[in-house]
């Protein structure tokens, strides 16, 4: 834009092609960042789509009717949606973490080729953390909680097994990793790291702090069951009949409510899921406005052709380290 302002009307073109090569690359970059949070979205709506009617039903008929086939998919629904969440998390953490603190090779490393073939192992490492179940047995209707889940207490080693592999080890990966992130917010704000010439935009913070929230109730919601699930493996003659019943139900209830909780985190956080709630809800109280901003913003999209400057102001803004 400066360029166009000192130089006249002849570079004009030239200008817009610089601003719409930088909004085409920031869409990718959003598009890739983004992808492993659908993927998260994915897992949340996996035990809502079988597991979550099928619990209800065993709630009205008080046990479990459907038959021995229709528990193991649901357990193993269950499995990959508890299992899918927290490899899509420490997925997140890990993109998120490149981008801020090493953003001069995240480019190489998170392009469209590597971002999908981290998406497909985040996945087979799910199926391939669930498929044991079947062979030790551990996928049993619980009365307690009305659902058929994962055991405890059907194999010890297993079940230390899970727990290390599926809760902790990822949980400390996704520690670090937003540890190191905070660490470089905080030089930001107390301007450390002026020499630098890593820039962050006010974008990427907002993002980063939704995410670290979803990240911290998934690990209050899971937390509690899987600590009581590693004491009572570890010594199940000792700690099982000391763990109250009503504290086994909330853990497992606990754990279950977090797959709703990302939708209200992004509601809450993040200002366009805000904007897309709004329009839903509009949409679903008054169809016929639906097709008003369809037209509105076939509009507006052919106004905005003419200012590029707006949109370039909105991209670049940066917190420079």
């Amino acid at each position: 834009v400066l360029f166009t302002q000192v130089n006249g009307g002849c570079s004009s073109q030239w200008s817009w092609q610089v601003v719409s090569h930088h909004n085409a690359a920031f869409s990718i970059q959003s598009v890739l960042s983004n992808i492993f949070v659908v993927s998260l979205s994915v897992a949340d709506l996996v035990v809502a789509v079988y597991p979550y009617p099928l619990i209800l039903s065993a709630i009205f008929h008080n046990g479990w009717t459907m038959g021995n086939l229709h528990c193991q998919i649901s357990g193993f629904l269950m499995g990959l949606s508890v299992i899918g969440s927290i490899f899509n998390i420490t997925a997140i953490a890990i993109n998120r973490y490149c981008y801020i603190c090493h953003s001069l090779r995240y480019d190489k490393l998170f392009n469209l080729k590597n971002t999908c073939c981290y998406l497909c192992l985040t996945w087979i490492l799910t199926v391939v953390a669930i498929v044991p179940n079947f062979f030790v047995g551990s996928l049993q209707y619980d009365p307690r909680i009305y659902s058929c889940t994962f055991a405890q207490t059907v194999s010890t080693s297993y079940t230390i097994t899970v727990v290390v592999v599926h809760f902790i080890v990822p949980l400390s990966v996704v520690t670090f990793c937003y540890l190191r992130i905070w660490i470089l917010v905080i030089q930001v704000k107390h301007r450390v790291r002026q020499d630098c010439k890593q820039k962050l935009r006010a974008a990427d913070i907002r993002n980063f702090l939704t995410m670290f929230v979803v990240f911290v109730l998934f690990a209050v919601c899971w937390g509690p069951l899987n600590f009581i699930g590693l004491a009572v493996s570890i010594n199940p003659s000792k700690v099982q009949p000391h763990i109250p019943e009503w504290l086994f139900v909330l853990s497992y209830f606990m754990a279950y409510f977090n797959s709703c909780l990302n939708a209200v985190i992004y509601g809450l956080l993040n200002q366009n899921f805000r904007k897309e709630y709004k329009r839903i809800l509009l949409t679903l109280w008054t169809p016929r406005l639906l097709f008003i901003d369809v037209s509105k913003g076939g509009t507006e999209g052919m106004k905005s052709k003419h200012s590029p400057a707006i949109t370039t102001n909105n991209n670049h803004a940066e917190i420079h380290l």
